[in-house]
């Protein structure tokens, strides 16, 4: 399918898949086009294209997993996402079917009204905050990503493929990087720029993302200086590395007080020391008890209670989607270790995870185990290489946003536990 796509413009009024008539054109960039559409009852929905015609055949397959893993996010069932409603093929290229939001993004409001920044700031942490709980990060949340719903809420949109980019992107020279997506930098975290800094994405990416947004949102300006062509990247990549953000920018708005701390917790160029979550940020937003009560959720978490003292991890990012590991029959009285790394020949874990397309899982990442007298669970990052000697994996593991160290930390229902692209989540049943 990958291989076969077919160039194809759709005209207004065209049926697509005897199924959704083409109203407008809503945009288009790099790798997709997206239409509004009615169906036979003329409920209205927007349809993105994925132009496979437009992208090397190298790395179509690797798209349309991505595509496809953008479909599952916007499944999720959060108030303040956009939804994913179906997906087919138009002559080899997938598309979505997904929510119509009639109020456009943020850029767009932005040039009409002067915006309501608490509850824009609320709506959007919370739409994070589902994600985050589903063992999902967006990767590249910008103004442009931010769209108004029918209902008056502002709900995150383009999952999936914005990830796949991003790593692309970090992997070439400034002066390689095609101007229609440099200025997606703006945003990202020192983190996720550098190459060395591993393949693990965490809850933090999408907190600096945050910061950035709001300060521009606030001052009309980027925080690390001027972006307008890829000659100012390498000075803004060092800014935001060096925490050097324009609060001087921020204090002329008459904003800075009520806003100074949230977006400086959220700009630390070590993401250790940022805002480790959703949770923390949304208690920073000024008047947030103005909006609190309209937010359905405060902070998302995992629905349901644990059910009993089994536990199991279900991966809900990476190449296994959905896929369960049962640890309970994995341990016994004489073996309370569980052996964690990259599926490899050559290597024999308990677990052992499929990852082709990327290889920031280690052969030997981490370790789980219950302890014998309480039955807790926790977790160490590497492995034993030795009996003396514990050999930590290349790119850490994180229980949530943190850090595991090799002495174990221990989780609980409803975490996330990251090992390089790959999230697990954690259920007692």
């Amino acid at each position: 399918m990958a291989q076969n796509a077919e160039k194809r413009d759709y005209r207004i009024g065209e049926l697509i898949d005897s199924t959704y008539v083409i109203k407008s054109i809503l945009g288009e960039g790099s790798f997709g086009k997206v239409y509004s559409v009615v169906d036979a009852d003329q409920n209205t929905f927007a349809l993105k294209l994925l132009k496979l015609w437009e992208v090397h055949p190298s790395i179509r397959e690797s798209l349309v997993n991505r595509f496809d893993m953008e479909f599952e996010t916007g499944s999720i069932n959060g108030n303040y996402l956009v939804h994913s409603f179906d997906h087919g093929l138009l002559n080899g290229n997938p598309y979505i079917v997904m929510e119509y939001c009639p109020g456009g993004d943020l850029i767009k409001i932005s040039k009409k009204r002067k915006l309501d920044l608490t509850t824009i700031a609320a709506h959007v942490l919370t739409g994070l905050g589902e994600l985050h709980c589903h063992g999902k990060v967006h990767r590249d949340l910008k103004p442009e990503n931010v769209l108004l719903k029918a209902n008056g809420r502002y709900a995150l949109t383009d999952f999936g493929i914005a990830g796949d980019r991003n790593k692309q992107m970090s992997e070439l020279n400034l002066t390689d990087i095609p101007t229609h997506i440099f200025g997606t930098y703006a945003y990202m975290p020192p983190e996720q720029v550098n190459p060395d800094s591993g393949g693990t994405v965490l809850p933090t990416t999408d907190i600096f993302s945050f910061g950035v947004m709001m300060f521009q949102l606030i001052t009309g300006l980027l925080p690390f200086g001027r972006l307008d062509s890829k000659d100012d990247l390498p000075a803004y990549l060092e800014c935001a590395r060096e925490g050097r953000w324009d609060r001087n920018a921020l204090m002329r708005t008459g904003e800075s007080k009520p806003w100074a701390e949230l977006i400086s917790g959220c700009l630390r160029p070590d993401f250790t020391k940022r805002l480790q979550n959703t949770t923390d940020a949304i208690n920073f937003v000024p008047n947030i008890s103005l909006v609190h009560a309209s937010l359905e959720a405060r902070m998302p978490t995992v629905k349901g209670s644990p059910r009993g003292t089994s536990c199991l991890l279900r991966i809900m990012h990476g190449e296994e989607y959905g896929k369960i590991y049962r640890l309970d029959p994995l341990v016994d009285s004489k073996k309370r270790l569980i052996t964690v790394g990259r599926e490899d020949p050559l290597v024999k874990n308990d677990i052992d995870i499929r990852e082709e397309e990327s290889k920031y899982v280690s052969r030997r990442h981490c370790t789980i185990e219950q302890e014998a007298k309480t039955g807790r669970w926790l977790i160490r990052d590497g492995q034993p290489a030795s009996p003396k000697e514990w050999r930590r994996s290349t790119n850490g593991t994180y229980v949530n946003s943190t850090v595991v160290s090799d002495r174990g930390t221990y989780f609980h229902h409803g975490d996330i536990i990251s090992i390089g692209d790959v999230k697990l989540r954690v259920e007692y049943y």
